[in-house]
């Protein structure tokens, strides 16, 4: 699940154009945070992953890889 995670979060990133530094800003993180997440390095918080998916308007269902 972790690994659907990690693309998902660089994709929805990268769609949006915004930076790691930007989405870390708006979510209440780093940027070395975000970029670690996105390499499987560190596992976020359910509180990360929950304004992560506010922030790009998605299901939590789809962030990490329940459903498409």
């Amino acid at each position: 699940m972790i690994e659907i995670f990690c693309i998902r979060l660089k994709e929805l990133r990268q769609e949006k154009g915004i930076s790691q530094l930007t989405l870390a800003h708006n979510i209440g993180a780093t940027q070395k945070a975000v970029d670690f997440w996105e390499k499987g390095i560190n596992e976020p918080k359910i509180s990360y992953v929950v304004k992560i998916a506010q922030y790009f308007d998605v299901t939590l269902e789809y962030l990490v890889g329940l459903e498409d």
